[in-house]
């Protein structure tokens, strides 16, 4: 039986040992090797790319700083972190309703302190999208205990350097899916705790598949039907148009109204993008991703981006709607359904739907994969206090739904 207050006395050792690797830490990406930088992140996709971060630092929303880190063996990089540093105060809190899942649950519980007393949270990731953008590890070094020792200290490092900026309370290790969280283990000795939070939907692609048609006929009858009844016919019904928007800069005003239209009515919002992001965007991507649009004649009436993020997976990245449009037609769905055919255009084996509107990403075909994150505050005490709140809250599930009649191969 192990003894409790040796198992604490041997983990406050080993958080005061320094990591065997070294580090170079810089506040923009190209002041960083760039042949060590790409060679441990491209197999990672675009979010870890040069070009991505370069136009994110360009645009970065107006609480958010970008720090980066190198991590090294001898003279080998053996991996590499994107970081934010994220003011939030009160208005980064909407009003949640009882069905907001982990992020409605968190605004309740710390709307009130957060209201009263600004904090800034170090994240190790992106929090413009969800999945593990902000560590890539060298292939072969994903359970590295010296790696993810590495981590852990870049993180406290970069933290301890930024006090001259304002104190950072929490850092943030996000989001990890199961085999990552396995991997990741050792931060548990340096004193994180990892929380379950919604799952990121994702929909498998049929190999055969090579149009919006494909998928529609590999639907289960009752779920097809209900496609083209319910979300389909309307829109055609209403002489809308659904097409690729090309000329992203002209039109990013109306993009940016769309997306404030929904990002306005989320329960917690810790960043908010400016205008000028959605061009940057485009730019960044190039013909990994595209802008769907709906429009009536040449208005916008809401748009989602859809990004093949690496080799197999597409991403339905951000989305907005016009919320009066929205409330007699289903534009929700139908660019739900732009992102399928846009993901199937671009080559993706599966496309990441994302950890909201669990019902009906389920009823596309979409199924659960669980992300955690990793937490840790600065203070011990409050530490180990938050370590038990956060034990408490639980997310939503998303409902087990069969929509597809055949195998997506």
């Amino acid at each position: 039986m192990k003894n409790p207050l040796g198992t604490a006395l041997a983990r406050a050792r080993f958080r005061r040992q320094p990591a065997p690797v070294r580090f170079a830490i810089a506040d923009e990406v190209d002041f960083l090797n760039g042949a060590h930088w790409d060679a441990v992140t491209a197999h990672r996709g675009l979010f870890l790319q040069r070009s991505y971060l370069r136009e994110l630092h360009a645009v970065r929303p107006a609480n958010v700083d970008l720090r980066f880190a190198l991590l090294y063996r001898a003279a080998e990089p053996v991996a590499a972190l994107a970081m934010q540093l994220v003011a939030i105060d009160g208005s980064a809190l909407g009003k949640p309703s009882a069905k907001a899942g982990l992020r409605g649950l968190v605004a309740r519980a710390v709307g009130g302190v957060v209201e009263r007393l600004a904090t800034r949270v170090l994240v190790v990731g992106n929090l413009l999208t969800y999945g593990n953008h902000g560590i890539a590890i060298r292939p072969g070094l994903e359970a590295d205990r010296d790696v993810w020792h590495g981590i852990g200290e870049c993180a406290y490092r970069v933290r301890r350097a930024e006090k001259h900026t304002g104190r950072t309370d929490f850092v943030l290790v996000k989001d990890l899916a199961d085999g990552e969280l396995a991997q990741s283990a050792l931060l548990r000795e340096l004193g994180f705790r990892a929380v379950e939070t919604e799952p990121d939907m994702v929909l498998a692609l049929g190999s055969g598949w090579t149009s919006h048609a494909d998928y529609l006929a590999a639907l289960a009858a009752k779920y097809r039907k209900n496609v083209r009844k319910s979300v389909l016919e309307p829109i055609d019904a209403a002489r809308l148009s659904v097409r690729r928007l090309d000329d992203v800069k002209a039109h990013a005003p109306r993009l940016q109204e769309l997306y404030l239209a929904v990002h306005g009515n989320a329960a917690l919002r810790p960043v908010t993008l400016g205008v000028d992001y959605w061009h940057a965007l485009a730019r960044s991507a190039g013909d990994r991703g595209r802008f769907a649009v709906i429009a009536r004649d040449d208005r916008l009436l809401g748009f989602v981006v859809t990004l093949r993020e690496d080799g197999d997976t597409a991403i339905g990245y951000h989305i907005g709607f016009d919320r009066e449009a929205a409330a007699e037609l289903p534009l929700y769905l139908r660019l739900l359904h732009c992102t399928i055919e846009d993901g199937i255009a671009l080559g993706a084996r599966c496309i990441s739907l994302g950890r909201t509107a669990l019902e009906p990403k389920a009823m596309l075909g979409a199924k659960p994969r669980p992300l955690h994150v990793w937490v840790r505050h600065r203070q011990p005490v409050l530490n180990k206090l938050m370590r038990g709140l956060l034990g408490r809250i639980h997310h939503a599930e998303a409902p087990e739904r069969n929509a597809l009649a055949t195998k997506s191969g």
